[in-house]
């Protein structure tokens, strides 16, 4: 398995297993297949109501001798209840506790959207809080913080533009090492690609297929499928392989990380296996022609009325 080298010499698999929309009852047998296939990296977030799931897996591939704690990458993220210097520490060590873990190899700040404490997502304007009153550095100190404490090894963001990494450059005393982002074919991002190398933060894409289960509510009435792509469909039929495995391939070997979903035992192999795909230059001139900057997950959830959010304030385009 292709990795991504670190500073201080971790390595993290460029390929892992998303829990995103895995529901309590499912997500116990998906990690646990995917460890026995060979999977190490887990990628988690608190919000996802499903972590206390995800460490009994773990918990329990480690007491079987499958694998050791060190063989493994695990990612989590701070929610928006969360944001403020004093607020992180708490947070992580809630989900190292349902997590059954002693460290995480990488916390991340899931979005730069902070909402009132105690609120699981927001209703109402009323929920979020004002950008400026929290802002995005002061949550960062505490990520650095409990970097310092050494109970994750690594630290990152998610879901941040360009324009707002580089505000964070400004202050931070450790730089983010990541920045976990929508990215597939039809949302390539080649210059949120080239800002982040040129600063040394690399790219983790969620949502490399497509994400076709996610709720109904973010889906707009013109949703493309993208398993169903022509061009991704043709150029699978050429291999020989699925179009998952198509656009996994064009992930890795981009030198991007990427954390499909499955819980489906065959799927996760499948999956697995696009590691060994290797696409041509013709492949890949396709496959560069479907960028529509089309977005998937467009963060359209936190525009409340009378709120202080808006696509445009979100992602800095436009």
């Amino acid at each position: 398995m292709r990795t991504v080298r670190f500073v201080n010499g971790d390595r993290m698999p460029l390929l892992g297993l998303g829990t995103w929309k895995v529901s309590p009852g499912e997500v116990w047998a998906a990690v646990r297949e995917a460890i026995r296939l060979g999977y190490r990296h887990i990628d988690c977030a608190s919000v996802y109501a499903n972590e206390p799931e995800v460490g009994a897996a773990i918990g329990a591939a480690i007491a079987a001798g499958e694998v050791r704690r060190e063989e493994l990458w695990i990612t989590s993220k701070l929610w928006c209840n969360a944001h403020g210097q004093a607020n992180v520490e708490p947070a992580l060590r809630r989900t190292l506790a349902d997590l059954q873990l002693e460290w995480l190899d990488l916390y991340l700040v899931h979005w730069p959207v902070p909402i009132k404490p105690g609120v699981a997502f927001p209703a109402s304007a009323a929920d979020l809080l004002p950008p400026e009153s929290v802002p995005l550095a002061d949550t960062w100190a505490g990520m650095e913080a409990v970097l310092e404490l050494g109970l994750t090894r690594h630290i990152g963001v998610s879901n941040l533009s360009s324009y707002k990494l580089q505000d964070l450059l400004t202050s931070a005393h450790q730089r983010p090492e990541v920045n976990q982002v929508e990215r597939h074919p039809l949302l390539q991002q080649p210059q949120l690609l080239a800002d982040c190398a040129a600063a040394g933060v690399h790219i983790t894409a969620y949502s490399p297929l497509g994400s076709g289960d996610r709720p109904a509510a973010l889906k707009g009435s013109d949703e493309p499928v993208l398993l169903e792509n022509p061009v991704i469909a043709a150029i699978a039929a050429e291999h020989g392989c699925s179009p998952a495995q198509v656009l996994i391939a064009w992930q890795l070997q981009g030198g991007v990380s990427t954390i499909p979903k499955s819980v489906s035992p065959a799927r996760l192999r499948e999956n697995l296996a696009a590691a060994d795909l290797q696409l041509t230059p013709a492949d890949l001139e396709r496959i560069a022609g479907l960028n529509q900057h089309r977005r998937l997950v467009d963060g359209s959830f936190w525009l409340l009325e009378g709120g202080p959010w808006t696509l445009q304030r979100l992602w800095d385009e436009g």
